[in-house]
Protein backbone atom coordinates (compact mmCIF):
# COMPACT_ATOMS: atom_id res chain seq x y z
CA UNK A 1 0.00 0.00 0.00
CA UNK A 2 1.26 3.46 -0.81
CA UNK A 3 0.46 7.01 -0.10
CA UNK A 4 -0.24 9.18 -3.44
CA UNK A 5 2.36 11.26 -5.07
CA UNK A 6 1.66 14.95 -5.81
CA UNK A 7 1.26 15.62 -9.19
CA UNK A 8 4.24 16.93 -11.26
CA UNK A 9 2.56 20.62 -11.70
CA UNK A 10 1.98 20.63 -8.21
CA UNK A 11 4.84 21.21 -6.29
CA UNK A 12 5.28 18.77 -2.51
CA UNK A 13 4.65 21.11 0.52
CA UNK A 14 8.11 22.06 1.84
CA UNK A 15 9.52 23.39 5.04
CA UNK A 16 12.67 24.96 3.38
CA UNK A 17 10.76 28.40 3.55
CA UNK A 18 10.09 27.63 6.97
CA UNK A 19 13.83 27.04 7.57
CA UNK A 20 15.10 29.67 5.50
CA UNK A 21 13.26 32.54 7.50
CA UNK A 22 14.86 31.37 10.82
CA UNK A 23 17.70 30.22 9.34
CA UNK A 24 19.83 32.59 11.91
CA UNK A 25 17.95 31.60 15.02
CA UNK A 26 17.99 27.98 14.35
CA UNK A 27 21.59 28.22 14.18
CA UNK A 28 22.15 29.74 17.38
CA UNK A 29 19.15 26.75 19.02
CA UNK A 30 21.33 24.69 17.55
CA UNK A 31 24.62 25.58 19.22
CA UNK A 32 22.71 26.27 22.52
CA UNK A 33 21.72 22.49 22.36
CA UNK A 34 25.22 21.49 21.50
CA UNK A 35 26.51 22.90 24.22
CA UNK A 36 23.65 21.98 26.99
CA UNK A 37 23.67 18.39 26.25
CA UNK A 38 27.22 18.34 27.36
CA UNK A 39 28.29 16.50 30.36
CA UNK A 40 31.46 15.02 32.48
CA UNK A 41 29.43 11.84 32.13
CA UNK A 42 30.79 10.89 29.04
CA UNK A 43 27.59 8.71 28.03
CA UNK A 44 25.57 11.47 28.27
CA UNK A 45 26.71 13.22 25.04
CA UNK A 46 27.39 10.50 23.48
CA UNK A 47 24.36 9.17 24.07
CA UNK A 48 22.18 12.37 22.93
CA UNK A 49 24.55 13.17 19.95
CA UNK A 50 23.66 9.80 18.73
CA UNK A 51 19.89 10.78 18.57
CA UNK A 52 20.68 14.01 17.34
CA UNK A 53 23.25 13.44 14.71
CA UNK A 54 20.26 10.95 13.35
CA UNK A 55 19.08 14.07 12.07
CA UNK A 56 15.19 15.04 12.49
CA UNK A 57 13.05 18.04 11.14
CA UNK A 58 13.29 19.51 14.40
CA UNK A 59 9.84 21.02 13.69
CA UNK A 60 8.67 21.82 17.29
CA UNK A 61 11.69 24.47 18.03
CA UNK A 62 11.09 25.75 14.10
CA UNK A 63 7.29 26.42 15.29
CA UNK A 64 8.74 28.49 18.42
CA UNK A 65 11.05 30.96 16.37
CA UNK A 66 8.50 31.31 13.90
CA UNK A 67 5.70 32.12 16.20
CA UNK A 68 7.95 34.47 17.87
CA UNK A 69 8.69 36.27 14.59
CA UNK A 70 5.09 36.10 13.51
CA UNK A 71 4.17 38.30 16.85
CA UNK A 72 7.00 40.37 15.97
CA UNK A 73 9.46 39.36 18.93
CA UNK A 74 13.09 40.50 18.37
CA UNK A 75 15.23 39.47 21.31
CA UNK A 76 16.44 36.04 21.85
CA UNK A 77 14.43 34.38 24.52
CA UNK A 78 12.87 32.29 22.15
CA UNK A 79 16.09 30.52 21.04
CA UNK A 80 16.39 29.08 24.66
CA UNK A 81 12.86 28.52 24.78
CA UNK A 82 13.02 26.62 21.57
CA UNK A 83 16.15 24.30 22.74
CA UNK A 84 14.04 23.65 26.01
CA UNK A 85 11.52 22.20 23.18
CA UNK A 86 14.00 20.20 21.19
CA UNK A 87 14.61 18.99 24.48
CA UNK A 88 11.68 17.89 25.66
CA UNK A 89 11.09 16.06 22.65
CA UNK A 90 14.02 14.28 22.35
CA UNK A 91 13.71 13.10 26.05
CA UNK A 92 10.45 11.67 25.01
CA UNK A 93 11.41 10.11 21.72
CA UNK A 94 14.28 8.05 24.41
CA UNK A 95 11.87 6.95 26.84
CA UNK A 96 8.89 6.04 23.76
CA UNK A 97 11.69 3.78 21.94
CA UNK A 98 12.46 1.76 25.49
CA UNK A 99 8.62 1.53 25.97
CA UNK A 100 7.88 0.61 22.65
CA UNK A 101 11.10 -1.49 21.98
CA UNK A 102 11.78 0.09 19.01
CA UNK A 103 14.83 -0.78 17.23
CA UNK A 104 14.63 2.43 14.26
CA UNK A 105 14.82 5.64 14.90
CA UNK A 106 14.66 8.26 11.69
CA UNK A 107 16.28 5.35 9.27
CA UNK A 108 19.16 4.55 11.89
CA UNK A 109 19.80 2.11 15.38
CA UNK A 110 17.56 3.47 18.12
CA UNK A 111 19.15 4.74 20.67
CA UNK A 112 18.30 2.12 23.34
CA UNK A 113 19.26 -0.94 20.55
CA UNK A 114 22.61 1.29 20.57
CA UNK A 115 23.16 1.73 24.25
CA UNK A 116 20.10 -0.39 26.06
CA UNK A 117 17.18 0.96 28.02
CA UNK A 118 18.79 1.62 31.10
CA UNK A 119 21.02 4.07 29.34
CA UNK A 120 18.38 5.97 27.13
CA UNK A 121 16.08 6.37 30.23
CA UNK A 122 18.41 7.86 32.12
CA UNK A 123 19.80 10.26 29.20
CA UNK A 124 16.20 10.67 28.60
CA UNK A 125 16.12 11.97 32.06
CA UNK A 126 18.86 14.06 31.93
CA UNK A 127 17.29 15.99 29.18
CA UNK A 128 14.19 16.37 30.62
CA UNK A 129 15.98 18.21 33.45
CA UNK A 130 18.27 20.04 30.94
CA UNK A 131 15.18 21.62 29.63
CA UNK A 132 13.75 23.07 32.96
CA UNK A 133 16.93 24.20 33.90
CA UNK A 134 16.58 26.80 30.36
CA UNK A 135 13.09 26.84 31.57
CA UNK A 136 14.03 28.64 34.95
CA UNK A 137 17.02 30.84 33.06
CA UNK A 138 14.07 32.26 30.76
CA UNK A 139 12.76 33.50 34.33
CA UNK A 140 8.74 33.34 33.26
CA UNK A 141 6.68 31.80 35.19
CA UNK A 142 4.14 31.91 32.49
CA UNK A 143 6.54 30.27 30.27
CA UNK A 144 7.43 27.99 33.16
CA UNK A 145 3.31 27.07 33.38
CA UNK A 146 3.25 26.58 29.50
CA UNK A 147 6.13 24.27 29.31
CA UNK A 148 5.69 22.39 32.50
CA UNK A 149 2.64 21.77 32.04
CA UNK A 150 3.14 19.91 28.89
CA UNK A 151 5.84 17.96 30.03
CA UNK A 152 3.09 16.53 32.66
CA UNK A 153 0.52 16.06 30.07
CA UNK A 154 2.66 14.38 27.93
CA UNK A 155 3.91 11.74 30.42
CA UNK A 156 -0.02 11.01 31.14
CA UNK A 157 -0.61 10.94 27.41
CA UNK A 158 2.16 8.11 27.23
CA UNK A 159 0.08 6.20 30.18
CA UNK A 160 -2.75 6.56 28.61
CA UNK A 161 -1.85 5.11 25.88
CA UNK A 162 -0.36 2.26 27.07
CA UNK A 163 -3.95 1.89 28.57
CA UNK A 164 -5.45 1.80 25.73
CA UNK A 165 -2.85 -0.65 24.07
CA UNK A 166 -4.44 -3.98 22.80
CA UNK A 167 -8.17 -2.69 24.10
CA UNK A 168 -10.65 -2.88 20.90
CA UNK A 169 -12.85 -0.86 22.97
CA UNK A 170 -10.96 2.04 22.43
CA UNK A 171 -13.01 4.61 20.26
CA UNK A 172 -12.44 7.53 18.07
CA UNK A 173 -12.83 10.19 21.34
CA UNK A 174 -10.37 8.30 23.50
CA UNK A 175 -8.00 7.85 20.79
CA UNK A 176 -8.00 11.70 20.04
CA UNK A 177 -7.64 12.18 23.59
CA UNK A 178 -4.33 10.00 23.64
CA UNK A 179 -3.02 11.59 20.62
CA UNK A 180 -3.99 15.17 21.85
CA UNK A 181 -1.83 14.62 24.93
CA UNK A 182 1.31 12.93 23.74
CA UNK A 183 1.37 15.01 20.86
CA UNK A 184 -0.40 17.82 19.95
CA UNK A 185 0.03 19.47 23.40
CA UNK A 186 3.94 19.96 22.65
CA UNK A 187 3.20 21.70 19.38
CA UNK A 188 0.88 23.92 21.31
CA UNK A 189 3.02 24.86 23.96
CA UNK A 190 5.77 24.96 21.47
CA UNK A 191 3.74 28.03 19.61
CA UNK A 192 2.26 29.40 22.49
CA UNK A 193 5.68 30.02 24.16
CA UNK A 194 6.81 32.04 20.76
CA UNK A 195 3.85 34.49 21.40
CA UNK A 196 4.19 34.80 25.08
CA UNK A 197 7.40 35.97 24.67
CA UNK A 198 6.40 38.66 22.54
CA UNK A 199 3.84 39.96 25.24
CA UNK A 200 1.11 39.61 22.74
CA UNK A 201 -3.10 39.85 23.81
CA UNK A 202 -4.55 36.64 25.46
CA UNK A 203 -6.46 36.61 21.76
CA UNK A 204 -3.37 35.98 19.98
CA UNK A 205 -1.68 33.59 22.33
CA UNK A 206 -4.64 31.53 22.27
CA UNK A 207 -4.77 31.16 18.69
CA UNK A 208 -1.26 30.08 18.30
CA UNK A 209 -1.68 27.73 21.19
CA UNK A 210 -5.16 26.47 18.74
CA UNK A 211 -2.86 26.11 15.92
CA UNK A 212 -0.06 24.23 17.63
CA UNK A 213 -2.87 21.89 18.67
CA UNK A 214 -4.32 21.44 15.25
CA UNK A 215 -0.96 20.66 13.60
CA UNK A 216 0.07 18.32 16.29
CA UNK A 217 -2.94 16.59 15.93
CA UNK A 218 -2.77 16.64 11.88
CA UNK A 219 0.92 15.36 12.61
CA UNK A 220 -0.30 12.18 14.48
CA UNK A 221 -2.84 11.16 12.67
CA UNK A 222 -0.26 11.04 9.73
CA UNK A 223 2.21 9.20 11.82
CA UNK A 224 -0.29 6.47 12.41
CA UNK A 225 -1.50 6.10 8.81
CA UNK A 226 1.90 5.68 7.75
CA UNK A 227 2.73 3.06 10.14
CA UNK A 228 0.50 1.03 7.52
CA UNK A 229 0.96 2.96 4.25
CA UNK A 230 4.84 3.77 4.13
CA UNK A 231 7.96 2.43 2.65
CA UNK A 232 10.73 1.56 5.65
CA UNK A 233 13.03 3.31 4.25
CA UNK A 234 10.76 6.48 3.98
CA UNK A 235 9.56 6.21 7.41
CA UNK A 236 12.49 6.11 8.95
CA UNK A 237 11.39 3.34 11.73
CA UNK A 238 10.57 -0.15 11.20
CA UNK A 239 6.48 -0.43 9.32
CA UNK A 240 4.04 -1.90 11.10
CA UNK A 241 5.22 -1.33 14.59
CA UNK A 242 1.93 -0.24 16.07
CA UNK A 243 0.77 -3.31 14.88
CA UNK A 244 3.34 -5.17 16.37
CA UNK A 245 2.91 -3.84 19.83
CA UNK A 246 -1.19 -3.88 19.75
CA UNK A 247 -1.36 -0.15 19.75
CA UNK A 248 -5.15 0.84 18.96
CA UNK A 249 -5.06 3.78 16.12
CA UNK A 250 -7.17 5.44 13.99
CA UNK A 251 -6.89 3.00 10.82
CA UNK A 252 -7.62 0.10 13.25
CA UNK A 253 -10.43 1.56 15.27
CA UNK A 254 -12.38 2.52 11.65
CA UNK A 255 -11.42 -1.08 10.17
CA UNK A 256 -12.77 -2.82 13.46
CA UNK A 257 -15.84 -0.83 13.24
CA UNK A 258 -16.92 -1.74 9.97
CA UNK A 259 -15.12 -5.40 9.94
CA UNK A 260 -17.40 -8.70 9.65
CA UNK A 261 -16.98 -10.86 12.46
CA UNK A 262 -14.82 -12.82 10.98
CA UNK A 263 -12.73 -9.22 10.29
CA UNK A 264 -13.10 -8.58 13.67
CA UNK A 265 -12.06 -11.93 15.08
CA UNK A 266 -8.80 -10.97 13.18
CA UNK A 267 -8.55 -7.67 15.13
CA UNK A 268 -9.15 -9.57 18.41
CA UNK A 269 -6.25 -12.23 17.35
CA UNK A 270 -3.93 -10.18 16.52
CA UNK A 271 -4.11 -6.66 18.58
CA UNK A 272 -5.75 -7.69 21.40
CA UNK A 273 -4.13 -10.84 22.31
CA UNK A 274 -0.91 -10.23 20.01
CA UNK A 275 -0.96 -13.62 18.51
CA UNK A 276 0.38 -12.37 15.42
CA UNK A 277 2.08 -14.47 12.02
CA UNK A 278 4.05 -13.34 9.30
CA UNK A 279 1.22 -12.64 7.08
CA UNK A 280 -0.81 -10.85 9.43
CA UNK A 281 0.33 -6.95 8.85
CA UNK A 282 -0.52 -7.97 5.08
CA UNK A 283 -3.89 -9.05 5.72
CA UNK A 284 -4.32 -5.40 8.05
CA UNK A 285 -3.01 -3.34 5.74
CA UNK A 286 -5.76 -5.13 3.20
CA UNK A 287 -8.61 -4.58 5.71
CA UNK A 288 -7.57 -0.84 5.92
CA UNK A 289 -7.66 -0.65 2.19
CA UNK A 290 -11.16 -2.30 1.57
CA UNK A 291 -12.42 0.27 3.96
CA UNK A 292 -10.98 3.53 3.48
CA UNK A 293 -9.33 3.43 6.64
CA UNK A 294 -5.87 5.30 5.72
CA UNK A 295 -7.70 7.17 3.38
CA UNK A 296 -9.77 8.67 5.51
CA UNK A 297 -6.73 9.01 8.15
CA UNK A 298 -5.31 11.18 6.10
CA UNK A 299 -8.04 13.06 4.93
CA UNK A 300 -9.18 13.59 8.89
CA UNK A 301 -5.71 14.89 9.27
CA UNK A 302 -6.20 17.80 6.13
CA UNK A 303 -9.41 18.94 7.80
CA UNK A 304 -7.36 19.52 11.40
CA UNK A 305 -5.20 21.22 9.38
CA UNK A 306 -7.11 23.37 7.57
CA UNK A 307 -8.75 24.41 10.74
CA UNK A 308 -5.32 24.97 12.18
CA UNK A 309 -4.84 27.16 9.21
CA UNK A 310 -7.34 29.14 10.53
CA UNK A 311 -6.23 30.07 13.71
CA UNK A 312 -3.49 32.01 11.63
CA UNK A 313 -6.17 33.90 9.46
CA UNK A 314 -5.50 36.76 12.56
CA UNK A 315 -2.09 37.56 11.65
CA UNK A 316 -0.35 39.58 9.25
CA UNK A 317 0.16 38.02 5.84
CA UNK A 318 3.81 37.98 6.34
CA UNK A 319 6.33 35.38 4.47
CA UNK A 320 6.77 33.73 8.03
CA UNK A 321 2.41 33.22 8.05
CA UNK A 322 2.50 31.98 4.20
CA UNK A 323 5.14 29.32 5.81
CA UNK A 324 3.70 28.57 8.40
CA UNK A 325 1.08 27.59 6.13
CA UNK A 326 3.24 25.10 3.98
CA UNK A 327 4.17 23.79 7.44
CA UNK A 328 0.79 22.51 7.97
CA UNK A 329 0.61 21.25 4.22
CA UNK A 330 3.93 19.27 4.82
CA UNK A 331 2.87 17.23 7.93
CA UNK A 332 -0.08 16.36 5.82
CA UNK A 333 1.54 15.36 2.52
CA UNK A 334 4.62 14.23 4.53
CA UNK A 335 5.55 10.37 3.13
CA UNK A 336 7.98 10.19 6.38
Amino acid sequence: MTRPMPSPETAAPSLDPLVALVAEDMAAVNALILDRMQSPVALIPQLASHLIAAGGKRLRPLITLAAAQLCGYRGTRHQMLAACVEFIHTATLLHDDVVDESLLRRGAASANAVFGNKSSVLVGDFLFSRAFQLMVEDGSLRVLGVLANASAVIAEGEVHQLLTTGDLATDEARYLEVIGAKTAVLFAAAAEVGAVVADRPEEEISALRYFGTQLGVAFQLIDDALDYAASQAALGKTVGDDFREGKVTLPVILAYARGTAEEKAFWHRTIEDLEQTDDDLTTAQALMEKYGTIRETVERARQVGEDAKAALARFPALPIRASLMEAIDFAVARGY
